[in-house]
């Protein structure tokens, strides 16, 4: 149901925490996948990325997390739907969605589904004061749904997708996401330029951590995509004045796992995955 890019790392940092670099050794490892993985396919992009197909996010995600453990450097693009062309018209995946959750969560749960062009088939509640809910919802909006019912249910509903049929395509799902915090220069973010960052939107990344022109540092309050200087260092001068040597208080950086990264690109975004880092 769903496609994924995947190429060589290109990013300034390539090459400084992996060892397994080249598109050539990205390419020998997928065949290698493909001949005991029977649900995966690849077919070669235009621009020198592979295309991997798979059966939905942890499927692929699960394949990408292996290539980091060996070694590999890579970077990662937006998971892609799988659609047919069937007589001129554009089918899309449906899939059966199942949501169990305390009952007190369901209308919340059903509510956010909705936004997403589910439609609500059934719900059952159990003994226990738990609901079932089951939904059809296109694939396309289930991306980055499963991290954002377990928050919204403080980490109890338990989400399950099964492939249904092929319909034809429904208008586009709203964007969901705000815009992102880019750094606008390389270096090393510091307290305070993280500090002016977090007046701003939320931050991903601690003090100390390297970062490059181009990078997304956080995700910003509003829409738009906003440029900030996390390595800014504040201004040393001889005068003194109150509150001007109070210590900086941060909000601890919010730290992505590998699923919750890919859920989080959008279309002009891409994901630089090493073995030691995600950015």
């Amino acid at each position: 149901t769903l496609k994924m890019s995947v190429s060589a790392n290109t990013s300034p940092f390539v090459g400084k925490e992996g060892s397994q670099l080249t598109s050539q050794k990205i390419c020998d490892r997928i065949m290698k996948e493909l001949e005991v993985n029977v649900s995966l396919r690849m077919t070669p992009g235009e621009t020198g990325e592979y295309i991997l197909w798979g059966r939905g996010e942890l499927h692929l995600s699960v394949f990408v997390e292996n290539l980091r453990r060996e070694g590999f450097e890579l970077q990662v693009a937006k998971p892609q739907v799988v659609t047919k062309e069937i007589d001129g018209k554009t089918f899309e995946p449906i899939e059966e969605l199942t949501v169990d959750v305390q009952s007190q969560y369901a209308s919340t749960i059903t509510g956010e589904v909705a936004k997403r062009k589910g439609m609500l088939i059934s719900q059952n509640e159990n003994d226990d004061g738990s609901a079932r809910l089951i939904f059809e919802i296109p694939t396309r909006a289930l991306l980055g749904l499963r991290n954002h019912l377990l928050t919204l249910s403080r980490g109890t509903a338990a989400m399950n997708a099964t492939f249904l049929r092929f319909a034809p395509q429904g208008s586009a799902v709203s964007k969901l996401r705000n815009g992102v915090l880019i750094a606008s220069e390389g270096g090393k973010a510091v307290s305070y330029g993280l500090n002016n960052a977090q007046q701003r939107g939320i931050t991903f990344v601690p003090p100390q951590t390297p970062v490059y022109e181009g990078m997304i540092v956080g995700l910003h309050a509003r829409d738009n995509d906003l440029e900030v200087n996390v390595t800014r260092e504040k201004k040393q001068t001889n005068v003194r004045s109150s509150g001007n040597d109070d210590a900086i208080t941060l909000t601890p950086a919010t730290v992505f796992s590998l699923e919750q990264s890919i859920d989080f690109l959008e279309d002009d975004e891409l994901l630089e995955v090493t073995p030691k880092s995600l950015r």
